[in-house]
């Protein structure tokens, strides 16, 4: 049968190597998991009970934007936690934060327009973009810039837009005030459209990360309810867009989604109120964060991006190999530890680098640093 080029994206390696994983858990296998950034955690119990209460009655469509009192809540929480006064009408609720790339990439650029990432980042990104026909731009970072896109990259490479991410994924690095006006700027003067992935924000260790919300209302910002809320299986994520935008937006959303999950919407919403609880969580990521940064080091991962935010290691192994995806296939086979190779997040740089995620439990993140020191040691 014939088949579109759509289709013509690579793997997003990171789950193929959960299933790799899976298959040794099925064999009977002990695997210690840090290549997804899955935390350990589940959604909040509370919301989980408010949850069975709504169940009692049946959940239908929702409109296309999301539930109104989850597109309210959540503008609350902009005023909440960054002091931005928000108009819920400019909220629209989506299918993970997966449904909100489609849709913005759909409602802001024409086939064939440039759109910038800087590598390493979500791999999804590019992916998505060269399936509904739009060409990734992928702009080699600096440690020195933090791994992070540069105000002058826009005109340097011809955008229509670009991508941000803080904190990012795979390291973890986080842009400030003055770095995201810049970039806000920089947009504003080339006519690129400024997108902002915040999927991140609420876990940090001691900066409270930035809204581009606080420094620009031209921009695309999103979010889920993946990482910070722990709802990863949920799949319920936000957008928040200019005004004029919205209506655009919604048409989208009504004939590619019809709407997101209810259930998931309604979960979200009783999870907003739930801070105390995910909040703890935070001490959990901390404690992993300073296990793997002393324990990777002493195992012979040495050259780190030490993250901000989230909850990855992005490490150098170049001393070790020139393809981190053998690495990583002969690490889960020997020491059953999955990590996720560097070129996943980028394919010109990554064959140096290893992810290492830390949002599972502490007791499996020492599990699985012993079980690295212990490969590493063989190999020596």
């Amino acid at each position: 049968m014939r088949s579109s080029t759509r289709g013509d994206v690579d793997p997003f390696i990171v789950m193929d190597v959960m299933e790799a994983a899976r298959v040794a858990e099925a064999a009977g296998r002990s695997i210690i998991h840090m290549e997804v950034g899955q935390p350990g955690t589940g959604a909040p119990q509370a919301a989980l009970d408010a949850l069975r209460d709504d169940l009692s009655e049946p959940l239908g469509y929702t409109v296309g934007l999301g539930l109104p009192e989850l597109r309210r809540r959540i503008a609350q929480h902009y005023g909440d936690v960054y002091d931005v006064d928000l108009d819920p009408g400019r909220v629209v609720i989506t299918a993970g934060a997966s449904g909100a790339f489609v849709l913005a990439f759909s409602a802001l650029f024409d086939n064939g327009e440039r759109v910038g990432l800087g590598l390493p980042c979500y791999p999804s990104y590019r992916q998505i973009l060269r399936a509904v026909g739009l060409q990734p731009v992928e702009i080699e970072t600096q440690a020195r810039g933090r791994f992070q896109p540069q105000p002058q990259d826009v005109a340097a490479h011809d955008l229509a837009g670009l991508i941000v991410a803080s904190p990012a994924n795979p390291t973890g690095t986080m842009l400030n005030a003055g770095e995201l006006m810049a970039l806000a700027d920089a947009c504003d003067a080339t006519g690129a459209a400024l997108i902002s992935d915040e999927i991140y924000h609420g876990i940090g260790y001691g900066t409270r990360a930035v809204s581009a919300l606080e420094v620009t209302q031209d921009a695309y910002v999103i979010n889920s309810f993946s990482k910070y809320f722990s709802m990863t299986g949920w799949r319920c994520g936000w957008m928040v867009v200019p005004e004029d935008h919205v209506r655009r937006l919604e048409r989208l959303a009504q004939n590619l989604f019809i709407c997101p999950s209810h259930a998931s919407q309604r979960l979200a919403l009783h999870a907003m109120d739930c801070r105390d609880v995910l909040d703890a969580n935070l001490a959990v990521y901390q404690a992993n964060r300073t296990l793997l940064l002393d324990g990777l080091a002493s195992a012979g991962f040495e050259t780190m991006a030490p993250p901000d935010g989230a909850f990855y290691i992005y490490a150098d192994v170049s001393r070790h190999t020139d393809d981190s995806r053998v690495l990583a296939a002969d690490i889960l086979d020997k020491a059953g530890v999955a990590v996720t190779p560097g070129l996943d997040f980028d394919p010109i740089a990554g064959h140096r680098w290893l992810r290492f995620s830390y949002a599972g439990r502490t007791v499996d993140m020492a599990e699985g640093l012993e079980r690295l020191r212990r490969y590493m040691a063989d190999r020596a």
